[in-house]
């Protein structure tokens, strides 16, 4: 709450300054673009991008187009596995920002990824959640209890969140005994929504999820160790339309001013 309160109070002071001195925003956050800022060509680019980045990007996308009026960026966020099957299938994606570094190693296996834009943007924390309203659970010991019915998590084949939280599971010896009460979720989304609306006692997301929710609270962190470090890659296509451009706005993403969006929504920088 303290994050989207103070995030929300900083664009209020920006946007303030702007009107009150009559600069653009791109003269405060810094020249974010200066390839597309100094052509009059409109530039238009498609990132694939995995669920749990949602409300972040959405943020970054109002500065980056204030700040590069020739630019256009439209968003399709799902499972970072599900996004990687499209992309093999053809869809026509400028960038790919995946959940895991699982989904990106496929897609440079098939020679997917424009050659050196790889890189690595993020990183995350898997945490227990329950219902804000509820204390059936207190922490990962309580989720072989007969009182726990059902336990959320994203499909570990496609969804890293899920990957992650079966690895938490296995390791502390409970995904033989809680298996039979798992709820799979196309996304990390839908896991949060599960416990949300209370139909399952308590799910795995990330703590970026967790922590924008006033509908869960976070009950327990997954042990150090316990998964694969959670590591958010990014690349543009080798059939990006517009190379370029997707390249400029992917280095943009590495900047202060972007990871300062990205840490207001619970990420860290991945270096």
């Amino acid at each position: 709450m303290m994050r989207r309160t103070l995030l929300a109070w900083v664009s209020w002071m920006l946007f303030g300054v702007v009107a009150s001195v009559g600069c653009s925003p791109s003269t405060l956050l810094g020249t974010a673009s200066p390839d597309a800022q100094s052509s009059n060509e409109a530039i238009a680019l498609t990132i694939s991008a995995a669920a749990s980045l949602q409300d972040a990007m959405s943020m970054i996308q109002l500065v980056y187009e204030e700040a590069n009026p020739g630019v256009t960026l439209t968003y399709n966020f799902g499972s970072s596995g599900s996004l990687q099957q499209q992309i093999e299938q053809g869809a026509p994606v400028d960038i790919f920002l995946s959940a895991s570094p699982k989904q990106m190693d496929a897609l440079e296996k098939k020679d997917l990824l424009l050659e050196g834009t790889r890189t690595e943007l993020l990183k995350n924390s898997i945490v227990l959640v329950t219902p804000a309203d509820k204390a059936t659970v207190s922490g990962f010991e309580d989720l072989d209890k007969e009182t726990v019915h059902r336990l959320s998590i994203g499909e570990p084949d496609s969804v890293p969140a899920g990957q992650y939280g079966k690895e938490t599971l296995e390791s502390l010896g409970l995904y033989d005994t809680v298996q039979s009460k798992i709820v799979f979720a196309k996304d990390v989304r839908q896991v949060l929504t599960y416990v949300e609306t209370g139909n399952v006692e308590a799910g795995l997301v990330y703590s970026s999820d967790a922590e924008r929710s006033e509908q869960v609270q976070i009950v327990a962190v997954a042990p150090d160790g316990s998964h694969a470090p959670i590591v958010y890659p990014g690349a543009v296509l080798i059939d990006s339309a517009n190379p370029d451009g997707a390249a400029t706005f992917l280095d943009f993403l590495g900047t202060a001013e972007a990871i300062a969006i990205f840490e207001n929504f619970g990420f860290l920088p991945a270096s």
